[in-house]
């Protein structure tokens, strides 16, 4: 099963990165993931089921501690169909 994760981490601060945002880049980015996209306002990562929910784990617990005081997250399953054709599907990007 593959899935994708989109998640942000608050609170913002527009003027520098927070240490928060930092750390969950840096844990999407050090994950075997298949993808990842890192942006201001948002954040996507894709891969095998394992290795999602693994980051998806490390993230909330190191994002927490490093001062995030809110973190949404949505996973969802990529149908098989859109992962073989390297497709987003529905929703995305």
């Amino acid at each position: 099963m593959r899935l994708r994760v989109e998640f942000t981490t608050e609170p913002f601060d527009l003027d520098e990165v927070p240490p928060h945002a930092v750390v969950a880049r840096d844990i999407v980015q050090g994950a075997a993931l298949d993808s990842v996209d890192v942006g201001p306002f948002g954040n996507t990562a894709e891969g095998g089921a394992e290795h999602v929910l693994a980051a998806v784990h490390e993230l909330l617990r190191e994002s927490l501690e490093a001062g995030a005081t809110r973190i949404s997250l949505q996973v969802n399953v990529i149908p098989e169909s859109a992962a073989a054709t390297g497709e987003a599907g529905e929703g995305g990007r």
